[in-house]
């Protein structure tokens, strides 16, 4: 198992190949389809985005409410070809990791391939368990989005698996 952390250095990026099991510490966003909406129209208006994208990792995930003394609800990845439309803006800003479910579209990988990031893959329907791994939880922007808003969450050993590697070749292929 490799152990990365955040921010992904371009190293680090370069050494992961496809099929990798990774153990991630660091800060990650979350992020879905509503989010990535205005992130991607906020980069259109040149506005100031709500955070750093260098060497940023964005989890394709909406937490559900968090129980009371716990730092968040369930937080399973969601299906990542929903992001694939506002994907390569965000890494032509310097997105270097995503983390979801499911294959990643041509342009997606070619994108990956272009700017030398990476795509993970974590465990579907374990969102419960996904969530022993995270140790912080802080709002970062659109609140108004409930669960899809965007959060910094802290991670320690996060399970992840090499679904896109920076060379662009995919686990589905």
């Amino acid at each position: 198992m490799k152990k990365i952390t955040t921010p992904l250095e371009k190293e680090e990026i370069e050494d992961l190949k496809v099929g990798d099991e990774v153990s991630l510490t660091g800060i990650i966003y979350t992020a879905r389809d509503q989010a990535h909406k205005r992130l991607v129209e906020a980069l259109r208006k040149k506005d100031k985005l709500p955070f750093d994208f260098k060497g940023a990792i964005i989890y394709y995930c909406g937490p559900t409410q968090t129980p009371k003394g716990r730092i968040i609800g369930s937080c399973g990845p969601t299906t990542s070809s929903r992001m694939d439309i506002f994907t390569p803006d965000l890494l032509k800003v310097g997105l270097k990791g995503m983390i979801g479910k499911g294959s990643r579209s041509e342009t997606v990988r070619k994108a990956i391939k272009r700017y030398k990031a990476v795509y993970f893959l974590t465990y579907a329907g374990c969102g419960a368990l996904l969530a022993e791994y995270i140790k912080g939880k802080r709002l970062v922007a659109y609140e108004d989005l409930g669960p899809e808003a965007i959060y910094a969450i802290k991670v320690k050993d996060f399970p992840l698996i090499v679904g896109v590697d920076s060379s662009g070749r995919s686990i589905y292929e």
